[in-house]
């Protein structure tokens, strides 16, 4: 009988909750990619949605690598600390140049998901360009592996995207 590992337990368990949210009118899935690294043996799931009416993107990723799954399918005295997936959020929003307050979004940001997160951004724009549009991509990280133990934080964790994409609407309008 085939045993789902980790990944594929945190893949569904996100998968429903963002669904239900869509079905429910709350958010609308825009993408979604399921991917296995051949070369790397390594696992990638992320899906991409938006609140209706809204031009933020918000996208949640996870990754397993092959020490990862290794952990998980050979146990071994290192299995509780490599088994489990690497968890990315991003937020992507597009505004006029000199229009984008960086400081007031990572206080947002902190707000909402705490000091004790990693929170970048990374700002695109073409300097060629009369009408300079910025795209500031926002990403939120852990610092640690989430483990099967912590299904409940991911569905809450779709919840406070939400929260954070209206946060940033809310900021812009």
């Amino acid at each position: 009988m085939f045993d789902p590992t980790a990944f594929d337990n945190m893949k569904v368990v996100i998968e429903g909750a963002l669904y239900d949210k869509d079905s429910s009118g709350d958010i609308v899935i825009i993408d979604r990619n399921d991917l296995i690294n051949m070369a790397k043996m390594s696992r990638r799931f992320n899906v991409s949605f938006q609140l209706p009416n809204s031009s933020i993107t918000a996208v949640i990723e996870m990754e397993a690598k092959l020490v990862n799954l290794a952990a998980e399918l050979i146990p071994s005295s290192l299995s509780g600390q490599l088994a489990g997936c690497h968890v990315k959020l991003q937020f992507f929003l597009e505004q006029q140049h000199g229009k984008m307050e960086y400081h007031a979004i990572e206080d947002i940001l902190l707000n909402v998901w705490g000091v004790t997160r990693k929170i970048t951004m990374a700002v695109h724009y073409n300097p060629l360009e009369i009408e300079k549009k910025v795209s500031n991509v926002i990403t939120v990280e852990f610092g640690r592996l989430i483990g099967e133990d912590q299904l409940d934080d991911l569905v809450e964790m779709t919840e406070v995207m939400t929260t954070t994409i209206q946060e940033l609407e809310h900021y812009y309008n």
